[in-house]
């Protein structure tokens, strides 16, 4: 082999290491950082409402929010029990994307899905969702929507949009008023 064919492998082979390790840091930033989104909601884990983290007008965390949203979130632990997420609708727009920790949205509802002007979703683990299914009354089945969350932590993100700048304080406070309690798991006390 010449010198220009062991240089040109040479750099192919750096290259291409190159290229495998910048893939490797990218894709492991969200498991190796310690201020993701569920570290900095954690302290919403005893809360019982949504936090907002981003409002129009407000300081925020994020880098660019939407000057038109309210953004509120609750982050979860289904150790403790399921979650029970209820909003009231209002005319200002509301969505409920739930997410797993380290990982992407599994499930999303807005408010066009209530049911009498109420949206009440139940998050649950594989095995509370047979435990809850095997308490449950055949005469009398449960209404909920249950919605199963591939992982233990997670986080439910609200978005609650302002069509007008005057309907912006009515926005905060939907994306606020975001019930999220954790329910005791039967047989606990």
């Amino acid at each position: 082999m010449s010198g220009w064919g062991r240089f040109l492998l040479a750099t192919m082979c750096g290259l291409m290491l190159a290229g495998i390790v910048h893939i490797a840091a990218v894709l492991s930033v969200p498991w190796l950082s310690e201020q993701d989104a569920f570290s900095r909601l954690r302290g919403t884990l005893a809360a019982d409402r949504s936090e907002i983290i981003a409002a129009p007008g407000k300081e925020t965390w994020l880098p660019h929010p939407d000057p038109a949203a309210a953004l509120a979130a609750c982050a979860y632990n289904l150790d403790e029990g399921p979650l029970r997420v209820s909003a009231r609708t209002s005319p200002i727009f509301e969505s409920l994307s739930f997410h797993a920790r380290g990982g992407g949205i599994f499930y999303a509802v807005t408010d066009r899905a209530a049911l009498r002007g109420v949206l009440d979703l139940i998050v649950m683990t594989r095995s509370q969702l047979d435990e809850a299914q095997a308490n449950e009354d055949e005469d009398e089945p449960s209404h909920d929507v249950r919605i199963v969350a591939p992982r233990r932590e997670g986080l439910v993100i609200v978005r609650a949009v302002a069509p007008f700048p005057s309907q912006r304080e009515q926005a905060e406070t939907a994306a606020k008023s975001v019930s999220c309690v954790t329910e005791p798991v039967s047989g606990r006390r």
